[in-house]
């Protein structure tokens, strides 16, 4: 019977959902941290040691959440991704996904660079030169939030509507994280969407209690429709960023224009599924297992 890795600290219900559709297609899956893993780098036996998989690899590796840690650390995680990918075993997202969308700015540089419709954004170091930024775009009548560079579920985040709350404005880990705010009219909202293989399978309207629209912090899950416009948004973005399947936060300006404000390479969907209609558990499983089962894996020489 094929066995999965599921990449994951803390299974909970997502992983619950995976090992259920996994095993509902003949497949085992178990849960593996990656701080338990390490690299074998001798002569003989597999090139990563993988908890639970004694001398041999996993037939995929689903990655459900990568821990954090000293940069040494978590450079180290990735490694894991990375050696598991070129030993041939499919990483669903991989490393490469991962490092491209936990990090925002390069990020928002992707898309930039692919000409998708997102906020205007400055990344920087030095504290004049954040400020400098920040005070024009503030008098400029542009209201600007802060976010950390590393971070999700709307944690860290700070709006600044002038140049009076400027006093809040600090670094977080050393970086300045700056972005437009996007008015979105009489009340704020945005837009997950849910990526897999290339296609939008599942959307909802996230409805915040303030101006942040996280689920984590509150926002309320509606039923959307999957129109056209909204599906092509989140597919460009997420080819442009060279992903299996990915969560994709699209924002709606007052007067129409939407633009993509985050990627996420490990999305999670229990609000998602509480207002869709698809399984979301089993549509990634469908597409991961395919992957497993594409052409045989590559030997790692010596």
């Amino acid at each position: 019977m094929p066995c999965i890795a599921v990449i994951t600290d803390d299974p909970g219900w997502h992983g619950a959902r995976l090992l259920r559709a996994f095993a509902a297609r003949g497949c085992c899956g178990r849960y593996v941290s990656l701080t338990a893993c390490c690299l074998n780098l001798d002569t003989g036996g597999v090139p990563v040691g993988v908890p639970g998989f004694s001398g041999e690899l996993p037939d995929g590796v689903f990655v459900r959440g990568v821990p954090g840690g000293t940069l040494d650390e978590v450079i180290f995680h990735l490694d894991i991704l990375h050696a598991l990918r070129l030993a041939g075993v499919p990483v669903y997202n991989d490393a490469r996904a991962i490092e491209r969308t936990v990090d925002k700015g390069m990020t928002s540089f992707l898309l930039r660079q692919a000409g998708i419709p997102t906020p205007a954004t400055w990344v920087c170091t030095q504290r004049e030169q954040a400020f400098a930024i920040a005070t024009r775009e503030l008098h400029a009548g542009h209201r600007l939030v802060s976010k950390p560079l590393f971070g999700s579920q709307g944690a860290g985040l700070q709006c600044y509507a002038k140049p009076d709350d400027l006093m809040m404005l600090e670094p977080c880990n050393g970086v300045y994280y700056l972005q437009h705010f996007i008015d979105c009219g009489d009340a704020s909202h945005d837009f997950r969407v849910f990526v897999i293989n290339g296609q939008a399978v599942a959307a909802m309207r996230r409805s915040g209690l303030t101006w942040l629209n996280n689920v984590a912090q509150g926002a309320q899950c509606e039923t959307v429709r999957l129109d056209k416009f909204l599906c092509g948004l989140a597919e460009s973005a997420v080819r442009a960023l060279d992903m299996h399947y990915a969560g994709v936060d699209i924002i709606r300006h007052a007067e129409g224009r939407y633009s993509v404000i985050e990627v996420n390479s490990v999305p999670a969907w229990k609000g998602l599924q509480s207002v869709c209609e698809v399984d979301v558990a089993e549509l990634l499983a469908e597409d991961f297992l395919g992957l497993c089962q594409a052409p045989a894996r590559l030997e790692v020489a010596g």
